[in-house]
């Protein structure tokens, strides 16, 4: 049964108190506003709730990408001044990324674990620091933790151990976050991305852009095991509501090292851990869902020089760098990294000096702002954990989870390209889309299509294909998704009824008109009722009749005639993009099934370009 909790409000003099008697107590407390803000009442009432808006991803893709165009299309336009300054400074950015484990218990205590719960339902007596309370290591969040170390070509630690990271907030209820500072379980891994996952070619070492020579590899220091806060709800104006389920849920921190010098890369660098934590299910809810959190580490130095420290391991003379916390999107990456770093640079160029610190990010925001000072080692006070013993991880363990890996995304995206014809954009775009089901659902579709005697026969292209089932998948069933807001789970349509609709597609025995109205009867239908796509195609008289060469040619001259405002637009002001408009009217006005859009394009230009 869960703990009850009820309001209690403390002066900064009981607080002092609580935390150096730590008195018994039976329920849930609450705890102290934030530090500058002693005098308020907080509460921590069972029915508080915060409602996480998740951003799907198909709609971040689209506007990541953009955002990409724009920056690239006012880069074109050359702002010599910011230019010139880029030349002049390096940025260095590394990265630390905490996700949550995909994991059924807590770190240290049998409390469930569940996104979905009532605020602290699942709750033990550790997890809010009752006295006595003892926490005991659950080794099977160990598993996922490894999982995502092999994926990232980790050397795992057989002895790792466990610290105290001592700082007081009120969503720590301990005092101390317990982590693996000294002792991680994984060292040494990397990351190798390309141009195809959105980094800046200008990080591609030497020789840029060549064959030979076309992927970036970020190192990966550290990956660290490490208990997570409470959740905070601000009830304005000044009330904080506290959750405590999700204290000492397990999570991994990954420590890259600064080997990222552009603001893309960064967020190229965060979107391919997720994709990695994903295949290997070590972590199931993302960034869009509050699951992956990432801060950055900024420094800028003028290129040549030697910097003012060396405050990374394998990277000498660096400049000063500043963190920002909580980054909780890919854009939110991307856009503090180039924040922050045209900060500094105007700092610098200015005569001033970059102080170490902690800053903040607000989404739609042109500047970081400042939270506090760096908080260094001194600071934390870390200290081995005197109640856990080490981890101790067997060799045979590490080797079964190697070999039982599910393939990871590279992997994937290669194996696609060889075997079902696919892009590498078409490739990584479905991969990315729920879970990779949506490949899943391209590649089973498109060997049905191979498979059926129409494509043997007429020697199919694989690349024709995959191209066009990935067309399909991507933009005429997902749009019909996101016209009514549905889930990928909602869909209907079978892979053989989109095979087979394909099918008739490619040997001409449709047009591709009447292909997206059988596809949206399709997805209104319910399955039970539906009669096969062949079936359809055949009641409905659907399938293509053809008309002659001079059938097209007096159709196209008839619409010409009709609109000669539009023939001087094509014709005189060089309005290509319109010839589409007389295609369009020649298949709306031609008896359904008759004329086909390729030919009817091919008419008009003959037409309209003598």
């Amino acid at each position: 049964m869960p703990l009850q909790p009820r309001p209690i409000t403390l002066s900064l003099r009981q607080t002092c108190l609580y935390h150096a008697y730590r008195p018994r107590l039976n329920s849930l407390v609450g705890v102290l506003p934030r530090h500058r803000q002693f005098s308020k009442t907080v509460y921590c009432p069972q029915t508080a709730k915060t409602a996480e808006t998740a951003v799907p991803l198909r709609k971040q893709l689209k506007e990541e990408a953009k955002q990409r165009k724009k920056s690239a299309k006012a880069a074109g336009k050359g702002n010599h001044e910011t230019n010139a300054l880029l030349d002049k400074w390096e940025l260095t950015v590394g990265i630390e990324v905490h996700a949550e484990l995909n994991t059924a218990h807590k770190l240290f205590s049998t409390a469930r674990t569940s996104a979905n719960a009532e605020p602290n339902e699942h709750v033990a007596r550790f997890d809010i620091a009752l006295p006595g309370a003892q926490p005991a290591f659950q080794k099977a969040t160990l598993i996922p933790a490894l999982r995502a170390a092999l994926a990232m070509n980790c050397d795992i630690q057989p002895r790792s151990s466990w610290d105290r990271k001592h700082y007081f907030y009120q969503d720590q209820p301990n005092g101390y976050q317990i982590t693996q500072y000294y002792e991680p379980f994984a060292r040494n891994g990397s990351l190798i991305l390309t141009l195809e996952d959105g980094i800046d070619p200008n990080d591609i070492p030497e020789p840029k852009g060549s064959a030979e020579n076309t992927s970036l590899t970020i190192g990966i220091k550290q990956i660290q095991m490490e208990q997570d806060t409470a959740k905070t709800a601000l009830q304005p104006p000044s009330t904080y509501l506290l959750d405590f389920n999700r204290v000492s849920h397990p999570l991994i921190e990954i420590i890259t090292l600064p080997h990222i010098h552009s603001p893309a890369t960064a967020a190229a660098t965060v979107r391919k851990i997720q994709s990695l934590l994903r295949s290997v299910d070590s972590c199931v809810a993302g960034m869009e869902m509050g699951g992956l959190r990432a801060d950055v580490n900024v420094s800028v130095r003028q290129r040549g020089s030697t910097g003012d420290n060396n405050e990374y391991s394998g990277v000498t003379g660096l400049g000063t760098r500043t963190e920002i916390k909580n980054l909780s999107s890919f854009k939110a990456v991307e856009d503090a990294v180039t924040a922050e770093r045209d900060r500094q640079i105007k700092l610098l160029e200015a005569g001033g000096v970059v102080e170490g610190e902690t800053r903040g990010w607000t989404i739609g925001s042109t500047e970081t702002t400042r939270l506090r000072s760096k908080e260094g080692e001194v600071d934390y006070r870390y200290m081995p954990d005197p109640d856990l013993p080490p981890v101790l991880i067997s060799n045979e363990l590490v080797e079964h989870l190697r070999k039982t890996l599910p393939e990871l995304p590279d992997s994937t995206v290669l194996r696609s390209l060889n075997d079902f014809g696919l892009s590498v954009k078409d490739a990584k775009t479905l991969f990315s889309l729920d879970d990779g089901e949506r490949l899943e659902y391209c590649a089973e579709t498109i060997e049905l299509i191979q498979a059926k005697p129409s494509a043997q026969n007429d020697g199919q292209d694989q690349t024709k294909v995959g191209k066009l089932v990935a067309n399909w998948v991507l933009h005429e069933v997902g749009g019909l998704l996101a016209s009514d807001g549905r889930e990928w789970s909602d869909l209907t349509i079978t892979t053989e009824e989109l095979a087979s609709l394909l099918a008739n597609l490619m040997s001409k025995q449709i047009t591709a008109r009447v292909g997206k109205q059988i596809l949206q009867q399709l997805y209104e239908e319910d399955s039970d009722e539906r009669i096969s796509v062949d079936a359809r195609i055949d009641e409905g008289n659907l399938r293509l009749r053809p008309i002659s060469r001079e059938e097209y040619i007096e159709l196209a001259q008839s619409i010409m005639d009709e609109n000669p405002n539009m023939v001087s637009a094509v014709r005189d002001k060089g309005q290509k993009g319109k010839t589409m408009w007389f295609v369009g009217q020649m298949v709306r006005r031609a008896e359904e099934g008759t004329v086909e859009a390729e030919k009817a394009k091919e008419i008009i230009e003959e037409l309209l370009f003598p």
